[in-house]
């Protein structure tokens, strides 16, 4: 899937139309959060990594920033583009711990 069609896709189901930005944007935490904690669990409590679980708080996540760029009329396959343009300058042969 095109990060653009997501885009369009997830927008129908945004609710409402004030306060979008502050909504996004504490969704946004909160779903991070979530992400976190099932890291941290496994990590440091020794928990399994439940993949579905992970698979939707990614989603959750996602939803969130890809309304964040709605709302500023970005489209989301700009943010990828850009991000993609950013690590290769950054690490143009790849990333080694070496260097």
């Amino acid at each position: 899937m095109e990060f653009d069609d997501y885009q369009k896709a997830a927008k129908r189901t945004l609710y409402g139309n004030e306060q979008v930005l502050t909504n996004c944007a504490l969704g946004l935490a909160g779903e991070s959060g979530q992400l976190i904690d099932l890291i941290k669990n496994y990590t440091f409590k020794g928990q399994d990594l439940d993949r579905s679980e992970m698979v939707h708080e990614i989603g959750d996540v996602l939803w969130y920033l890809s309304q964040i760029a709605a709302w500023a009329d970005i489209p989301f396959d700009e943010v990828a583009e850009d991000n993609i343009r950013t690590l290769n300058k950054r690490y143009p042969h790849g990333f080694s711990q070496g260097k």
